[in-house]
Order: structure tokens, then sequence, then C-alpha cells
């Protein structure tokens, strides 16, 4: 059956697209086992490659008939390693690497990267952590054009891995040149996401913001948290993004690993508390790279997210480099089901609170839940032109199945990240009993509505005239459908 079902998971999947799935046929089917938004990730590839896989995406999108949407993963001030002579490099405790300001090693055991700066701002007694803290060095001397280290954790590096200072506060731009280049592309290819690495402050967040709006570019912005600086500025940082990821690889070695499932926790409410999609992401069906099953602390990482009130979440070398692209999504999305039949009806932590930022919109949200779950509707229909209503809507946490139905292609791939928000294309919003019409005839066809069945609708003002909000109850009329369930 077509997506979207009113029984698929609420909880939304962001695929990273690689080698594995970047074909037409393999997105095609990763969109119908479950996937809601694709991540471009611009730390590899090139503009050739980024520019092929949207293609790609938006002809499996078609294909389907289901808007998927597209996240643009900048880099930010991520430090990499540059290009090693030995690749892989096998890492002994004890052995000596040395950093060097080349960006091309030229012996095994030395480690170029993509900072010039790096061997100014590294000191005796550092420690350098590699590969999303898989190998740690300790630096043991630094003459400012070599810096010596120790390995203090054995593992295997390999070119382009990630580079993390705990502790230390670097000097490097929170936009790199190559993050304002793909970042002006993302705009003027009309891209739905664009998340930033490494944010530090609201500054941060402010700064790409102006960027895109500099292009008119409307894709909302997400803020990686994965510094310790972003966890001490984190309120701040909410209000200024979008939406906001919690980036557990690299800020579970820029912060103690055993600090990172409360951080996890601490951002997730304050997120919710500002109405803000937050996507949890990293290892979270790491196995799924090599094997056909996850562990069971994996499954319970994925539904113990959703429990937090997560809104999505994300799968990177599990589909881009992994054997089993597809099947990690549909397992995925096996836990979501099986998970959030364990939610209650309604999130006691934002139910009967209001937001300031949106009173009305929110009150009527909320009433439109309640009343949906009194009579039995068997879905809440939120028409919106901006995919705003939407938004409220989905972090009142209803399991009410709820399609968000628009006329624009852009609201309704937006709706993507938005928990339980299930995005509906119609042809018009302005003829409301029209728009009845084509929502039940929908529902009809996918055997998801039947005769006399309820429907709350929820529209917004810029849908009905004069209407700053409205909500309808409307019956299915049997004679316009004979379809049973």
């Amino acid at each position: 059956m077509a997506r979207p079902t009113l029984r698929e998971a609420s909880t939304k999947i962001i695929a990273t697209v690689g080698p594995a799935c970047d074909s037409v046929a393999m997105l095609t089917q990763m969109i119908e086992a479950g996937v809601d938004v694709f991540r471009i990730n611009t730390a590899h590839g090139d503009r050739e490659s980024h520019s092929q896989t949207l293609e790609n995406i938006r002809q499996a999108s078609q294909d389907t008939g289901f808007p998927a949407a597209v996240l643009l993963d900048l880099s930010g001030p991520k430090i990499r390693l540059g290009h090693l002579v030995e690749d892989p490099l096998v890492c002994e405790l004890g052995m000596e690497l040395v950093f060097i300001r080349d960006e091309t090693a030229s012996e095994p055991h030395e480690l170029p990267s993509s900072y010039p700066r790096l061997l100014d701002e590294l000191e005796v007694g550092d420690t350098v952590m590699l590969a999303d803290g898989i190998v740690s060095l300790r630096v043991v001397s630094n003459d400012g054009h070599r810096a010596v280290c120790t390995v203090t954790a054995p593992g295997t590096l390999r070119s382009r891995q990630g580079i993390n200072l705990p502790g230390v506060k670097l000097s490097v731009a929170s936009m790199r040149r190559e993050d304002v280049d793909n970042a002006i592309w993302g705009a003027q290819e009309g891209i739905d996401f664009i998340s930033l690495s490494f944010v530090r402050s609201a500054s941060d967040v402010r700064s790409l913001k102006d960027l895109l709006t500099s292009y008119e570019s409307t894709a909302l912005v997400i803020a990686k948290i994965e510094k310790r600086e972003a966890l001490e500025d984190l309120d701040k940082i909410i209000a200024a993004a979008d939406g906001v990821m919690v980036a557990r690889g690299d800020l579970g070695v820029e912060i103690d690993v055993a600090e990172t499932p409360v951080a996890q926790k601490r951002i997730i409410d304050a997120c919710t508390k500002q109405l803000k999609p937050v996507i949890v992401a990293t290892q979270m069906l790491d196995s799924m790279h090599h094997c056909p099953r996850p562990t069971r602390a994996e499954a319970s990482d994925v539904a113990n997210a959703i429990l937090d009130g997560a809104d999505c979440c994300m799968l990177s070398g599990e589909t881009a480099i992994g054997d089993y692209p597809l099947k990690t999504v549909e397992t995925m999305s096996r836990i979501m089901q099986h998970t959030e039949r364990a939610l209650l009806p309604a999130n006691q932590s934002v139910w009967g609170t209001l937001n300031n930022d949106h009173p009305i919109t929110s009150a009527v949200a909320q009433s439109a839940i309640m009343l949906a779950e009194s009579i039995e509707a068997r879905a809440l229909v939120i028409a919106t032109r901006s995919g705003g209503t939407a938004w409220v809507e989905s972090k009142l946490r209803s399991l009410v199945p709820t399609l968000g139905v628009s006329d624009n292609e852009q609201a309704l791939r937006r709706m993507n990240l938005f928990w339980g928000v299930k995005p509906v294309r119609v042809s018009q919003l302005d003829d409301p009993a029209q728009l009845f019409d084509e929502i039940t005839a929908w529902g009809c066809r996918a055997q998801m509505l039947s005769g006399s069945e309820r429907v709350v609708m929820v529209t917004g003002g810029g849908v009905m005239d004069r209407a700053h909000n409205l909500v309808v109850v409307h019956t299915v009329d049997p004679d316009k459908c004979c379809v049973s369930i």
C-alpha cells in the first residue's frame, strides 16, 4: 500500500544516503519501508555526487508518490584527518604518531589534518580522540611543526575520520568556506532542512539562518548538539534553531560517555518545552552495518529515544555504507511501531500547557486532540499551507492518526520531520467541501476510512477565510465511501 498509511510509525526515520543505497531503486524501496527524510552528508563526496544523490531522491519520491524530504548536513568546524599513507592504519598501544602541518602525510606514522591551526592549539598533556573516540592519543611534545603523541587507546584509523579535542576551545569559525558554499547550494536547490555540526552558541545558528535568508531559502535550520559549549548554551540554541539533533557520536567524545544518556534526555526535554523537533542520531542500529539483526541493546536504545520524546531517529553508516540498508530501515520501523503502542494518549508533560509563542494554535490543537479522542475519531486532519499548525500539534503526541494535508509541496516535505504527522497531498485548500471529499476519497481508496466514521479537521488562518483557527467534525458519507475495512 502506498504511503502514508494510518498504521505506520509516528516517529520519523531519517536515513543517510551513501554508496550502499544511492540508486533510485533502493531509495524507492526505503521510502516504501518507512524513510521520511534522506540525509546528504557533505563531509563525504563532492558536489557532483551530492547533486546526483538529490536528483535520485527526488526521482524516488516521484515514483512512490511520497514527498520524502532532504536534510543537508554541513560539516561545520569538524576537524578531520587528511589522507593517510597507510589506510587503514592500525594503532597499537604506546605507538608514536605525529600530527603535521602538511595536508598530506609522507610517512605511515604521520597524521595530517583539515585544520591548519591544529598545532597552534595543541598543548602537551592534551587528549586527542580519533574516529568517534575509538583511538585515543596523548600529546607528549609540540615544537610548532610536529606534535608527537602516544596511543593510549588502540584501534584502527582511516583517512577523513574525525578528530576531537575534549576540553579544548578551538578558534575555528562556526562555518568554513565549504559549509557556506554547500549551504548556498542547498538554498538554491530547495533543500528542506540544513543542519550545522559542532554548534557552540546561538549565534552560530543565526549566522546560518542569515545566510539562507539572503538567498530567500525557507529551509529549516537544525542545530547539532555535540560540544560541551552547546550544552552550556542549550536553551538559547534551541530558541534560535528550528530543530535540534542529538549527535551522540561526537557528543559522547566531547563529554564523558557516562554523561551522554542524561544529556540526551535533557536535550529532548528542553526541545519539547520549546516545541522544537528533536532528532536522536548515531549508532542507533550500529551492528546492522554487517549483521542482519540488531543487538537487544540497540533495539532498547531506539525505544528509549521514542519514550523520551524524540521526533525522529537517524540512521547513519547503517544505510550509507552498511550491508543491509533496507533491512535496517524495516527493523527500525518495526521497533518504533511496537514502542509506540506503550505510549499514553497524550504526553502529560505538555498536555494542558500553552506555548507562549503560539497560544491560540496550541490551544486549538489541544482541543482538537481531546475532541478526536473523546469521539473516537478515525483520524485527525490538519489542513495547512505552511505546516505550522501541524508543527504545534505534533509536540502534543496524540495517538489519533494525524494527516497533514496541503497543496504546498514544501509544506508536505517539511511535515516529514514532525512526529505523528503523515503528509497527504490535496489539490487545493480553499473549498472546504471539496477538501472533505478529497480526504474521504483518499481514505477510502487506501481502505483507511469507511462510511459513518468521524474525522476531526483543524485549519489554520491561511486556509479558510476569516478563520484564525477552526475545528470541524466531519462524518464520512457512506455513499462516497463504499469500501469496508
